[in-house]
């Protein structure tokens, strides 16, 4: 059975975006939270920039760090992989936890799932622009 698709109000830059998704009320407002940190940090550290350039530039960020995310995920497969026929024990890998400082926002970190939200949220708000 699949999940119901929810709508979630958010305001992202003083503006309110409606995002549909399955995600739940807690992640988007973590995402909500997190967008609006990162543009609020891109505008302080270029005052010059404007709205749209910071949402590019926030885009551009979180694309990068999501493709980083795969290529280590493909990494960590192919070690998988080669670990052939040893015990489960030893084939364990270790993965950083959501609450260390690689997912603080202020480095710029992001689960794929947050990058995903973000994008959606991107193109949404290009789409009501226009």
């Amino acid at each position: 059975m699949t999940e119901q698709k929810k709508r979630y109000k958010a305001v992202i830059a003083n503006q309110s975006y409606t995002i549909i998704g399955r995600e739940s009320k807690e992640h988007m407002d973590m995402v909500t939270r997190l967008v609006n940190d990162q543009l609020l940090e891109i505008m302080q550290l270029s005052p010059q920039t404007d709205q749209e350039q910071a949402s590019i530039l926030l885009a551009i960020n979180a694309v990068s760090d999501q493709l980083k995310k795969q290529e280590q995920l493909l990494v960590l497969q192919k070690k998988w992989t080669n670990c052939g026929d040893k015990p489960l024990k030893q084939r364990s890998l270790r993965i950083v936890s959501s609450g260390s400082k690689r997912s603080n926002p202020k480095h710029g970190k992001f689960s794929m799932r947050q990058v995903a939200v973000m994008w959606r949220s991107i193109i949404m708000w290009k789409h009501n622009r226009s």
